[in-house]
């Protein structure tokens, strides 16, 4: 942050630029298109257990890895694809995140609706923005109700909380601080 930078942000973005860019320009702006949110969805499954910033810096390692999560590309990987995923430094390489992965492609190009429509459909009504970090749940109805929903579809490693975070992510939900600088109602370009 330069010393002229003086934006009001989430505690969680200051630390370093990388998070700082991804909370002014990304977190909790409306996104869309299913493919955008494919890509999500998966980078949320790889976070569990891991840190934030750990997904991050690794992000352009997963775009390329996961055929820019497109979801019919990815939905086509078979095993020489999942071996060469386990074998790339670049990402976490983790088989059940990695296999999750795959499958959750392949459920989504099955989808009558869409992803983007399926995982909207669940967006609470918005609320005030919460005034500190110890308001922010980790879960909610909603991402219980968003996670059993996917779970009866066939997707996998998307528990309630991995799905709240999902919905902070893609501005679901609106967890910005009230004294955040940031205006999350604009849309991300993805």
């Amino acid at each position: 942050m330069s010393a002229t930078d003086t934006l009001v942000r989430c505690p969680w973005s200051v630390d370093s630029q990388i998070y700082r860019d991804y909370h002014d320009q990304e977190w909790g702006r409306p996104l869309h298109g299913d493919d955008a949110l494919f890509e999500r969805l998966c980078l949320e499954a790889f976070q569990s257990g891991l840190s934030w910033i750990t997904i991050l810096r690794k992000r352009p390692a997963f775009r390329l890895g996961f055929a820019g999560f497109v979801i019919d590309r990815v939905a086509e990987f078979g095993d020489a694809d999942r071996e060469r995923l386990l074998a790339d430094s670049a990402i976490v390489r983790n088989r059940a995140k990695i296999d999750a992965c795959i499958a959750n492609a392949k459920v989504a190009r099955e989808l009558d609706t869409g992803l983007d429509e399926l995982l909207w459909s669940f967006a609470p009504p918005r609320r005030p923005r919460p005034r500190e970090i110890g308001d922010i749940p980790a879960v909610t109805p909603e991402s219980t109700a968003l996670a059993k929903e996917l779970k009866r579809r066939g997707f996998r490693f998307v528990g309630p909380t991995t799905a709240y975070a999902l919905m902070q992510a893609t501005g679901m939900v609106d967890d910005h601080l009230s004294e955040c600088w940031v205006d999350s109602r604009h849309t991300c370009l993805g």
